[in-house]
């Protein structure tokens, strides 16, 4: 009875962080829709043989200015978005946690489910991306992001998982104890993925095309940080079970 208690927050939790996710996602899609067709104008004065859908090479900040002052305005604004959909991500994983490893893991979780379901809703919305390998820009906080879709959603499902054998773990008081290395593992690793999106942010930022994607350098960054978190996770249990068998 006790446990069924227990498990129950934890599985509540979990869900309306998935529907939140879910929601944001749309919403994050419905949005870009609008800029999309807000910007698609100008796009077609500076690039007009560029096929419909594709978003590179991008506006150049003076081409923006130069076309239309409000053009501006709007990218402007658009960084300020962009900053507040990460604090009402973080907001929404505060509010729901108790300590710092749990609000982690329900970021990761409002995160991960707010990018994947995203593409998922553009796609329905405006029959984009054409497939995996498409180029998005991600953020252009503080530089231009850049990547094929897939390099995204592969780190958003990692998280997710991540995330929610977290607060399972939780739930049951059998929790993960990630250990200083694990957490410079799981920071080395995030920082790395970060590298493979904004190495080319000169290149992209003065309209240029993406240079071939560094999918070493992305899988190295990636493989860091799971391994980082599973060394923790692992190790947690075997600490649990030595518990059990003294």
């Amino acid at each position: 009875m006790d446990r069924t208690h227990r498990i129950v927050p934890w599985k509540q939790t979990v869900i309306a962080l998935l529907l939140f996710g879910t929601a944001f996602g749309y919403l994050e899609a419905a949005v870009v829709s609008y800029l999309r067709f807000l910007h698609e104008p100008v796009r077609r004065r500076f690039y007009p043989d560029r096929p419909r859908g594709d978003l590179f090479p991008l506006l150049t900040r003076r081409q923006v200015a130069a076309a239309d002052p409000e053009q501006y305005r709007v990218l402007l604004i658009e960084i300020g978005r962009e900053a507040a959909t990460i604090v009402m991500l973080a907001g929404t994983a505060l509010a729901i946690a108790k300590d710092p490893g749990e609000w982690a893991a329900a970021f990761v979780i409002a995160f991960g489910t707010w990018d994947i379901t995203f593409y998922l809703f553009l796609k329905m919305l405006l029959d984009w991306p054409a497939s995996p390998f498409t180029w998005d820009i991600l953020f252009i906080i503080p530089v231009p992001w850049v990547s094929p879709v897939l390099a995204p959603v592969v780190v958003s499902a990692a998280m997710i998982g991540a995330g929610i054998w977290h607060l399972r773990r939780e739930a049951i008081h059998n929790p993960i104890r990630i250990g200083w290395w694990n957490w410079i593992g799981i920071v080395v690793g995030a920082i790395t993925i970060i590298v493979s999106f904004t190495v080319d942010y000169r290149n992209i930022g003065e309209g240029g095309m993406p240079y071939p994607f560094h999918w070493t350098l992305f899988g190295m960054g990636l493989t860091i940080a799971i391994l980082s978190y599973a060394s923790a996770a692992v190790g947690s249990w075997a600490r649990s079970r030595r518990a059990l068998a003294a």
